[in-house]
């Protein structure tokens, strides 16, 4: 058996510290094999030469030099008249650059010039005028300077120094049609939705929309919980045969647990709003076409459901829930409110004289309404229970049965009428709360009001999107009393 070479003793072991005996190949405490210790080099550790010894060290301090180094003589701290000595610096000794250039921080004839006092500003490499560091021609504003980065040691910047910002010149403005960033203002946004000053991602179309027509007014906002706003609404008007006006809003609101509830929404509203403003004209009453465009928009949403199998692979849901959604609008012709319903948006009626009483025009289409119906619950049980706002009825081609409702009425003072999705009145639930959060300048300011109430909503807590249309409706004089035709 071949012998390991015999390592020079140690000490202590390498593993644990633990003394040795002269002779020992393992470490008695912790095992460590000792034979696989390194051996010592039998040199010394090269020093560095910009290193003295100790000793050597201190003695060159004392001497005022360092060692292996050239023994200049001490300068004097003053002079003959014990005066300080001048400093002489670099830029008073005449010469030149390796370029053929003065030195840095001189003048062209070897003078100090004023550069030298002077911070140094990087550029980058546009080229835009500016920039007084240097000799001959300033460098362009926004423009790297080779010689000041040789100078610096600093590469170039390739993106605008933030230090010359100020002086930078504006960004070119948008040009006709062009939509601005809602950030910097100024900005072109691209077509993937950014900004092209400020990168900024611009907030989709969907997630809050405003419209106002004539009196009335209609908002949608995407809450502050959900990822997209699913909610979609029309407004339009038209007019009667006889010329008298005729004002339409439609609100819908998607089934979150349906596929592609946004576009269920947004095609219900506009087909609704197509069929009334086609029937109406032609003389249909109010109450038949609102009927005829709750059918309209329930066939638009089925339509969705007849897509190319591979059209929506993407969507989870697509191969279990159809899109779906509810729907109510609002129609006033003449002295006639016509209200028509799937679901559970609602509509109120809130009178212009607070003190008359307020109602709620609509009946929801959900567990809960159904429980009260039955008489198997209250209203404050029903709507306190878990499934209260579990619907029963919606537009979409999985509906059991489409069971429009609609409702006519002739109101004989004048007031408002609230057309709503449940992200609203889940925070104003009564006529009375959906009355007192109504400002009272509603008629004259609808617009605002929209705003108002769905801020109310938000401040609520905006778990879900909240769309609202305000209808103020105005009582001819010698108009008929108000009078329910129908249910």
């Amino acid at each position: 058996m071949s012998q390991s070479h015999q390592q020079p003793a140690l000490a202590k072991c390498p593993g644990c510290e633990e003394p040795l005996d002269r002779g020992d190949r393992f470490c008695g405490a912790c095992g460590y094999d000792l034979s696989a210790v390194p051996t010592r080099p039998g040199d010394r550790p090269t020093v560095a030469i910009t290193v003295p010894p100790a000793g050597q060290a201190e003695a060159s301090e004392a001497g005022g030099v360092e060692a292996g180094a050239v023994r200049w003589p001490a300068a004097a701290e003053t002079d003959s008249s014990d005066a300080p000595a001048p400093v002489h610096r670099p830029a008073n000794v005449p010469g030149t650059d390796s370029d053929g250039r003065p030195p840095a921080g001189t003048g062209p004839d070897g003078a100090p010039g004023h550069e030298a006092e002077a911070v140094r500003v990087r550029h980058d490499h546009r080229g835009a005028p500016g920039g007084t560091d240097a000799p001959g021609a300033a460098p362009p504003a926004g423009a790297a300077d080779p010689r000041t980065a040789a100078d610096s040691g600093d590469f170039p910047l390739a993106a605008p120094d933030p230090r010359t910002a100020e002086h930078a010149p504006p960004p070119p403005a948008p040009g006709p049609g062009a939509k601005l960033c809602v950030a910097c203002r100024s900005g072109r946004v691209d077509p993937d939705g950014y900004c092209e000053n400020c990168g900024h991602a611009q907030p989709r179309e969907r997630d809050h929309m405003e419209q106002e027509l004539d009196a009335v007014a209609a908002v949608s906002d995407r809450g502050l919980r959900h990822h997209r706003n699913e909610d979609s609404f029309a407004l339009s008007s038209t007019a009667l045969p006889d010329g008298s006006p005729a004002v339409v809003a439609i609100v819908c609101d998607g089934v979150s647990s349906a596929s592609r509830p946004d576009e269920a929404s947004a095609a219900a509203a506009s087909a609704a709003n197509e069929a009334l403003l086609e029937s109406l004209p032609r003389g249909t009453h109010p109450q038949q076409a609102m009927h005829e465009a709750i059918v309209a928009a329930s066939e638009a949403v089925n339509a969705l459901a007849q897509e190319p199998a591979g059209a929506m692979e993407h969507d989870t849901h697509r191969h279990q829930n159809a899109p779906a959604c509810t729907l109510v609008g609002a129609v006033m012709a003449g002295d006639l409110l016509v209200i028509g319903w799937v679901g559970d948006s609602r509509a109120y009626w809130v009178p212009q004289d607070r003190a008359r009483p307020t109602a709620r025009l609509t009946e929801d289409d959900s567990w809960a309404a159904q429980m009260v119906a039955a008489g198997l619950m209250n209203e404050a049980e029903a709507y306190a229970d878990d499934r209260a706002h579990a619907i029963t009825g919606w537009l979409g081609a999985d509906a059991y049965e489409l069971e429009p409702h609609t409702a006519a009425f002739k109101p004989d003072r004048p007031g408002l009428v609230v057309v709503c999705t449940d992200g609203l009145w889940n925070y104003a639930e009564s006529a009375e709360e959906m009355a007192a959060v109504v400002p009272d300048d509603a008629q004259e300011r609808p617009l605002h009001a929209a705003r108002v109430l769905v801020g109310h909503a938000l401040d609520g807590g905006g778990h879900d999107n909240v769309t609202v249309a305000l209808l103020p409706f105005a009582v001819r004089p010698g108009g008929a009393g108000s009078a329910r035709e129908a249910v």
